[in-house]
């Protein structure tokens, strides 16, 4: 059966108008140099996503100075609440964005900004010139094929869903459609979450193969067909083989709630097959802290809103002086931008940390802000090839400013900012606006960050080696954090 004339002429017109409310956000004027800070971003959370609080996660903490000559440095409450930083942030620049990939790195735009669904002035008046008429045709016309011959019915809204995804991955890796569960993880995930496929593969090495041996129910892997005994040949731009190893692709099946990765697999001797799969099996990570010879030892899995905050509060526990940091952030696949800027922000005072430059607007540069609290305490970055995006502007801006000696392999290379545009309540689109660079203007896209000390050796061995490394720098003296209710008490004991 041909496609009917009445269907070229309705259909075109019905199509134009699901796309105008995906691209009228892009259409209005200064979008894309409309990249508001966490405080904007914060307004869009909704309520049941559970992550504000009445206290701030590190209110009545205090920072005590432990060499002799110093007087106690008075931090109240409000130098370490959560609005410090967003009250410096309102003040200096609107290029607070957040970096959410594998977020990635996104920025989430003005919530004020509401959808309307009728068609803007603007939009009406523009031609569809642009498009030419045989591309239309030619759209429609597969549309109507799927919808006709393909072997189980599909969903309209979901071919449409599957259309503005493929435009949008094709674009680059990281720009993608999001979908109601997509977006709430991603949104999410700026508080905590962080998300996985739900699927597991061990190499075999009588197969030669890749093979998935755990696929978690209702998981997107489940959801997409993947079973257990399937080959799994490639994850991203990532072939498989037998150099790799378990952590490897558990890494790169990980990363940032509601982000998307292809995977290629096959079942045993069939015909292989190009899956996107959207990490929606969301869990909560954790900063692990622990104190090894006076040593505080931070394992940072990703970048969120209160990642400062929550590394303040781990200090605490630690009850005992802090004489040098080691930062961790090997297999960190980057998160929320201006967080690195806040954790930067612990350690320098008034210090360029990241450019960031878009196409529409001029070179912008983000700088510390705030109260370099552990400014005295020597740091050591520990990176991988996994570390990413904002993990690498960290790194970076520490290396930059001779701050820490970063050790371990070149990291990823991810230099790109991606900002999510709300459609309505539910979508979203994950577009790249901007390119960051290091605070000197080097590139680090497709390039990463060279450590100062290379290490090639065993990479469990690669703690114990940075240690070593910062031991030589510690202080004999150094600081201690506590809660202030045990200020008192710890004020005593340093007398004693």
């Amino acid at each position: 059966m041909g496609l009917s004339a009445s269907k070229l002429s309705v259909r075109p017109v019905e199509m134009r108008l699901k796309l105008l409310a995906i691209f009228k956000p892009v259409l209005r004027s200064g979008v894309f140099s409309l990249i508001v800070g966490l405080y904007a971003q914060a307004a869009v959370i909704p309520a049941h996503a559970s992550i504000a609080q009445d206290v701030s996660p590190t209110a009545g903490l205090q920072l005590i100075s432990l060499n002799g000559d110093d007087d106690l440095i008075d931090t109240d409450a409000s130098a370490l609440s959560d609005m410090e930083m967003l009250s410096a942030a309102d003040n200096t620049d609107t290029w607070i964005n957040d970096d959410i990939d594998a977020l990635g790195e996104n920025a989430v735009a003005d919530p004020s900004d509401d959808i309307s669904s009728e068609i803007p002035s603007e939009v009406a008046q523009v031609s569809l010139n642009a498009i030419s008429p045989e591309t239309l045709k030619t759209f429609v016309a597969v549309v109507d094929l799927v919808r006709r011959q393909y072997v189980d019915p599909v969903n309209d809204e979901e071919l449409f869903d599957n259309a503005m995804s493929g435009m949008l991955t094709n674009l680059d890796s990281h720009a993608e459609f999001l979908d109601a569960e997509a977006y709430e993880n991603l949104r999410a995930f700026t508080e905590g979450d962080v998300g996985d496929v739900g699927l597991k593969a061990m190499y075999q090495p009588l197969e030669g193969y890749w093979v998935v041996t755990e696929v978690v129910d209702e998981s997107p892997a489940d959801k997409k067909g993947i079973d257990i005994g399937d080959y799994l040949h490639q994850i991203g731009e990532i072939k498989l083989d037998a150099e790799r190893q378990p952590k490897d692709v558990e890494q790169l099946l990980n990363g940032i709630a509601g982000s998307q990765i292809e995977v290629v697999v096959s079942q045993a001797g069939r015909r292989k097959r190009v899956i996107t799969l959207q990490r929606n099996n969301r869990h909560l990570q954790t900063i692990e802290t622990r104190l090894v010879d006076g040593i505080a030892v931070i394992k940072l899995p990703a970048f969120q809103n209160n990642t400062r905050e929550r590394i303040l509060q781990s200090l605490s526990t630690l009850d005992a002086p802090v004489t040098g940091v080691l930062l961790d952030v090997r297999d960190n696949p980057g998160g929320v931008l201006t967080s690195a800027v806040k954790v930067a922000s612990l350690f320098m005072s008034n210090t360029n940390v990241v450019q960031v430059k878009s196409r529409t607007s001029k070179l912008r540069t983000l700088s510390t802000q705030g109260e370099a609290l552990l400014k005295s305490l020597p740091v050591v970055v520990l990176q991988n090839r996994y570390s990413a995006s904002a993990a690498e502007v960290l790194a970076s801006s520490l290396q930059t400013q001779k701050r820490a000696t970063i050790i371990g392999e070149v990291s990823y290379g991810k230099g790109s900012v991606q900002s999510v545009i709300p459609l309505n309540d539910k979508q979203a689109v994950k577009l790249t606006v901007a390119h960051y660079l290091t605070a000197t203007g080097k590139k680090i896209d497709k390039i990463g960050v060279q450590p100062d000390v290379m290490l090639t050796t065993d990479e469990r061995t690669w703690e114990q080696q940075a240690l070593d490394l910062l031991r030589q720098q510690t202080p004999s003296s150094g600081l201690r954090f506590t809660k202030q209710d045990n200020l008192k008490e710890t004020l005593l004991k340093n007398l004693e």
